[in-house]
């Protein structure tokens, strides 16, 4: 469903957050080393990084639990996780300093803006997009994230055999992003079995919360052509 023109796109819905001292502390203490600022500048990974991994972003992190962890098992690819709400980059910024991470930044700003202003055309190996907010009314689903304007910009930002992975816990919206992709011929399907796990995700709070309620989490691969 096209996006109207009156709405842009948005990577996040505004939501109160309470800010405990442990998460302000680390935005205060930490943020200048781990936090990258949003500018028109592009992100020059290899002077923030000390490997020269695979460019990874992940779009909304929520509390950042399941980031730091992906970020800890895969060693050798950099990722930047993007968010807005400060409770959860707080929380990152403290998980990224405990595990000392030197392979994980974060960008506190809209993703949608951040893709187009700082990141290079065909940069971009993977980008991770888990459990993004469903607007599971009908009459909400515009506001989703995936839709064809979004899969237009994420093209242009990723190499060649490069992927993008969504998990989510609303089967309406997995059919929906299968749906819209397959539709787009810069994309081709990379998984059959939507229900198997891909070992380096872990599994989310909120994901375990989506299990007990009897919902089947799906992670959709989808590969640029």
């Amino acid at each position: 469903m096209p996006i109207s023109k009156n709405r842009p796109i948005r990577s996040y819905v505004l939501r109160q957050g309470r800010l405990t001292k442990f998460q302000a502390n680390g935005i205060k203490l930490l943020s200048p080393m781990y936090l990258i600022p949003f500018e028109s500048n592009t992100i020059k990974w290899d002077n923030i990084f000390e490997n020269k991994g695979k460019k990874i972003i992940e779009i909304g992190f929520g509390m950042g639990d399941t980031t730091a962890e992906i970020a800890e098992t895969l060693t050798k690819s950099n990722f930047i996780a993007i968010d807005v709400h400060p409770p959860g980059v707080g929380n990152l910024l403290n998980k990224i300093n405990e595990k000392e991470l030197k392979n994980l930044k974060i960008i506190q700003y809209d993703a949608v803006e951040v893709l187009k202003k700082m990141v290079i055309n065909k940069s971009l190996d993977a980008i991770h997009i888990f459990f993004p907010d469903p607007w599971h009314k009908k009459r909400h689903n515009k506001r989703r994230l995936i839709q064809e304007p979004f899969l237009e910009l994420i093209s242009k930002k990723l190499k060649k055999n490069g992927y993008i992975h969504i998990a989510t816990d609303w089967e309406d919206y997995a059919n929906s992003i299968i749906n819209i992709f397959n539709k787009n011929e810069f994309y081709k399907i990379k998984n059959s079995n939507f229900f198997k796990k891909p070992s380096y995700r872990p599994k989310t709070k909120y994901e375990n919360r989506g299990v007990n309620l009897g919902h089947k989490v799906w992670d959709i691969i989808f590969v640029k052509v």
